[in-house]
This record gives structure tokens, C-alpha cells and sequence, in this order.
């Protein structure tokens, strides 16, 4: 029962640690990724609170040294899952009725856990899991994930705030309940940060979940639970399952009580999930609320007043931190004929000073894509790049898979600004450049408009404000975040709230008190302290 408005801690975005040589967190992170490194896990799923295992297993091996094995995984089967939903009904009783400042310590709680002793640990498990470098990891395992806990709080805090008018005679408010039934979330390989807001968010506002990580994912998906617990996350509230896909989300969306679907991954998956709720929707207690954030062929556009070096430092550094595995990575550029030849000058330079190899070796600035299934598919863009001849490759394009999935950055320069790979989500270290006639600016905004399915990020490029003015008005709609002078990526929580439309998912924003109003049901009661006790109107008189 409430005893006060609290405030909440105000947040501010957790600093991003250097990881310099001789610094102490580096030590830090290199003794516990070694230690993690040698030793081999076993993964229980997660119901009501208690650790499951079936016997049924998977191993885990790093992308960058894939025959190398940290451990293994247990597969649930459709009983487990409906085991997860009905557990989760069952807790819904108790934490939806919790009072929000007590659901609010715990995730603060969590993400003290995670700034301070889970750190080390959960860099190094995502350096592992999904070959990430320290910076890469830090700054989405540790601190995005820090910040959607903090800064979270201070949304819901937002949203219950935000109140009616009342009247002398009457007094009106709102409730924002959670939704009835449970939720659903569906998380990516790329981000543990992801991986951890999309369940914890929906619980926050009192909503109970079945969680489904990638499998390439599990590793550090184990972290994120082990800190959630520890926090005080009850039993029930936060299920996890691991096993076929199509099992677990048939099972789940088959359930009467499916209220809601958290959701990133790849647009295709997510399409048959909205006609999966669609062919449903008879069999539904609720409307279920479905988000997603999905896939993107994310842009950079350079007019010819660009500065040639930043144009290219753009490019590298959106294209290929983390081997373009990023929804948001930069993978097609538009670039304009006046500064092209400084600007191809710049990244072959760059791209040749990479090192690549293990996260382990921290002067190494690339590493290994996510699996073979994604080795295999960029080979095969690259493979069509070298006999194509509208395409040159400038620099890249040469990979190995005999230890570790390593693929080559690569720049392909295309005469053909519909080029598959200027369309294609590749999602890989592959930047593909159409270079255009400096007085084509405005005809090449409106083909780079019309190329892609997606929507999600984009940067323009330009000294020259009406430029920018341009892009940013023909561009309206081809990118959810949209920079200017800067790369495509690296949005942070509480400053750049992260979506894009079209095929890129709904847009409703992860970082922002706009995703988590998709999470409550809003009750109003109006409560009147006088009540009439006649049913005539004044007009009603003789």
C-alpha cells in the first residue's frame, strides 16, 4: 500500500571505462575471460525460479575459435514452456499488485550489480559468447544495459506522474496496469544489452514473461538472469526457455493469455509472428500488444561539401565495429564524385591498418561474425561481388572459417545504385558505395528513399546547411534515427531513443518512456463526491 511520492535516483548514462594497458578494469576483464574461457558451463533454463535441465543439450563455442567448446545448454520441451506460461500467470497475482517503488529497487538494484561486481563478468561472457572487442561489450553489455535499467525507473516514474484534470466535484485518475495475461520476448545475438531490457522492461511495469534468447546468445543471457535474481527479481516473473523456435513461440502464442510480443530479430521472423497473433486473434483474452525492432540497410550520404575524412571515418566505424553486426551498421554510402577520391584514399588506409583475430588480443579492432550460418551467406554476397561488373571490390573480401568465422571488412564500389548489396541486409562487414555526380544530389536522395524495405538509421554528411535541410526533408521517412555529420550508429539510452518504421519494426522507441507505455493498460476512475440523486436536466422544465 503507498506511503508517499518518492523520487526516484536521477539517472545519468554510466561512463564508458577506457580499458587503456595497465588500467585496472582491463586486468579485470582479461583474468575473467580467461578464467571463463577454460572452463566449461552447463546452462539450465529458468521456471519459477528454479534451474532446469532435460539431459537434451547444445554446446556453446566462441565465434572467433569455434571448436572450442565453454559449455553447454538444455533444450525445454513443450511442457517446460506451458510450465513457463502458467507459472507466470501465477506470479502475475502477486507482482502486479507490488508497489512500483519495490519493482523499481530491484532493477536499480540490478544495475548497481552490473556497474560493480557482474561487470568483469558480463563483459568477458560477451566477448566469449558473441565475439565482441572490450569496447564493443562495455558499451552494450555494461553501460546500455546500465543505462535502459536506470533511465527505465525514471520512465515509469514519468508515466505514473502524468495524471488528468479533476474537478472541485470530481476527481480523476489513472491507473496503468499491467497487461492482463503474460508477455513474450524474443532477443537478438547482437546486444546483451537487448537481451536484458526487453524481458526486464515489461516487468517493470508489472507484467510477467517467458523469455526466449538467441542461442548464440545463451552465454551471456546467463549472466543477465543470474543478476536478476540476485536482484530480487521473484519467481515466476522472469521465465526462460531455450529450444526450437517454433516450439516455443507455437506454444506461447497458442496460450489465451498471450498478452504481448517483445520483439528483435529479423524482419521475416517477425512478419510470421504478427500473422501468427493475426490467425490467433479469436483465441485471445486481449489485443496483444506487438513491438519489434528489426532490420535495417542502414545509409550514409556524403555531399560533395563533406570534410572527405570524416566522411570515411563514418563509414569505418559504422560499417564495421562489430563486424556490421549491428541493425544500425552503416552497409551502403552514397558518396559524392568531388570528394570520392580523398574519401576511398582514407578507408583502404583504415581498412588495411585493422588487426582481426580473438577479443582477447585487445589491439584486435575485428573478430569473427556470429556463426556459420552467417559466414556462409556473406561468402556468398562476396563470392557474386568478384564475377558481378558492376562491382569492385576495393579493398576486403577475403575470409576463413577454419578456426573462426572471420570475414575480411570489405568495400564494394557499385556503378549500380540498385546493386543487391546496396539493398540486401547483409549484416556483416561489408560496405557497398555508389559514387554520384556532384549536381545529383537531389536526384540520389530520392533513389537512396526508394532502394531499401527498411527504415531504420541514416547520416547525411554536408557543410553545407541547405544540404542538410534536403536530406532531412526527403529523408523524412527512411530512417527512425536520423544523423547529421556523425555515423548511422551508437545510439545511447535517455539522448538518441532507438527505432525505425517501414520493414524496421513499429518504431515504439527502446530508451524512451514511448516503449514502455506499450506495456500497461491505462485504467481511469473517476471518482464523484457528490452524487446526484435526480435524473432531471434543467432543460427538462416546464
Amino acid at each position: 500500500m503507498g506511503k508517499g511520492f518518492f523520487n526516484t535516483p536521477v539517472p545519468v548514462n554510466e561512463p564508458i571505462k577506457g580499458y587503456a594497458p595497465g588500467s585496472p578494469e582491463r586486468t579485470a576483464v582479461l583474468a575473467t575471460y580467461k578464467e571463463m574461457y577454460n572452463s566449461k558451463i552447463d546452462v539450465p533454463f529458468y521456471i519459477n525460479g528454479k534451474n532446469v535441465t532435460t539431459g537434451n543439450t547444445r554446446t556453446m563455442t566462441p565465434p572467433h575459435d569455434h571448436k572450442h567448446v565453454v559449455g553447454t545448454y538444455h533444450l525445454a520441451e513443450k511442457t517446460h514452456v506451458e510450465e513457463a506460461i502458467s507459472t507466470a500467470l501465477e506470479a502475475r497475482k502477486a507482482w502486479s499488485k507490488t508497489p512500483w517503488e519495490q519493482r523499481a529497487a530491484i532493477f536499480l538494484k540490478a544495475a548497481e550489480l552490473i556497474a560493480g561486481p557482474y561487470r568483469a563478468k558480463i563483459n568477458a561472457a560477451t566477448m566469449i559468447a558473441q565475439s565482441k572487442t572490450i569496447h564493443q561489450a562495455e558499451i552494450d553489455a555494461s553501460c546500455e544495459l546500465i543505462d535502459f535499467l536506470r533511465f527505465n525507473v525514471q520512465y515509469m516514474t514519468d508515466i505514473y506522474r502524468e495524471q488528468p484534470k479533476s474537478t472541485s466535484d470530481a476527481w480523476n485518475r489513472v491507473e496503468y496496469r499491467p497487461l492482463e495475461g503474460f508477455t513474450y520476448a524474443v532477443t537478438p545475438f547482437n546486444f546483451t544489452a537487448i537481451a536484458g531490457n526487453l524481458p526486464a522492461c515489461m516487468a517493470m511495469m508489472g507484467n510477467v514473461v517467458v523469455w526466449k534468447p538467441s542461442d548464440s546468445q545463451i552465454y551471456s543471457a546467463k549472466v543477465v538472469m543470474d543478476v536478476f535474481e540476485e536482484a530480487g527479481v521473484p519467481a515466476g516473473v522472469i521465465n526462460v526457455v531455450f529450444g526450437d523456435p517454433v516450439m516455443i513461440t507455437d506454444t506461447v502464442m497458442s496460450s489465451p493469455d498471450f498478452a504481448g510480443l517483445h520483439f528483435t530479430g529479423s524482419t521475416f521472423v517477425f512478419k510470421e509472428l504478427w500473422k501468427k497473433a493475426g490467425n490467433n486473434i479469436h483465441n485471445y483474452k486481449t489485443y496483444p500488444r506487438i513491438v519489434g525492432e528489426t532490420g535495417g540497410k542502414d545509409f550514409i550520404i556524403a555531399h560533395k561539401t563533406a570534410d572527405a575524412k570524416q566522411v570515411a571515418t563514418a563509414i569505418i566505424r559504422g560499417a564495421f565495429e562489430f563486424q556490421g553486426q549491428k541493425c544500425s551498421a552503416a552497409s551502403r554510402a552514397y558518396i559524392a564524385k568531388g570528394i570520392w577520391n580523398d574519401v576511398k584514399k582514407f578507408v583502404i588506409e583504415d581498412v588495411n591498418s585493422f588487426k582481426m583475430g580473438s577479443p582477447e588480443d585487445m589491439s584486435n579492432f575485428i573478430t569473427a561474425v556470429i556463426h556459420e550460418g552467417s559466414f556462409d551467406k556473406l561468402t556468398k554476397y562476396l563470392d557474386q561481388a568478384k564475377a558481378d561488373n558492376d562491382v569492385e571490390i576495393i579493398v576486403g573480401g577475403g575470409y576463413d572459417k577454419s578456426k573462426g568465422y572471420f570475414i575480411e571488412p570489405t568495400v564494394i564500389v557499385t556503378t549500380n545504385p540498385k546493386y543487391v548489396t546496396m539493398s540486401d541486409e547483409l549484416f556483416g562487414p561489408v560496405m557497398t558505395i555508389y559514387v554520384y555526380e556532384d549536381d545529383a544530389y537531389t536526384e540520389t536522395l530520392h533513389i537512396l528513399d526508394e532502394t531499401s524495405e527498411y527504415a531504420l538509421t541514416g547520416a547525411v554528411l554536408s557543410k553545407c546547411r541547405y544540404a542538410i535541410t534536403e536530406a532531412t526533408d526527403i529523408l523524412q521517412n527512411s530512417a527512425g534515427n536520423f544523423y547529421i555529420n556523425d555515423k548511422p550508429t551508437g545510439a545511447v539510452v535517455g539522448q538518441q531513443p532507438f527505432g525505425g518504421a517501414r520493414s524496421s519494426g513499429t518504431n515504439d522507441k527502446a530508451g524512451s518512456a514511448q516503449n514502455l507505455l506499450r506495456w500497461v493498460s491505462p485504467r481511469l476512475i473517476k471518482e464523484t463526491f457528490v452524487t446526484p440523486t435526480d435524473y432531471r436536466y434543467p432543460f427538462l422544465g416546464e
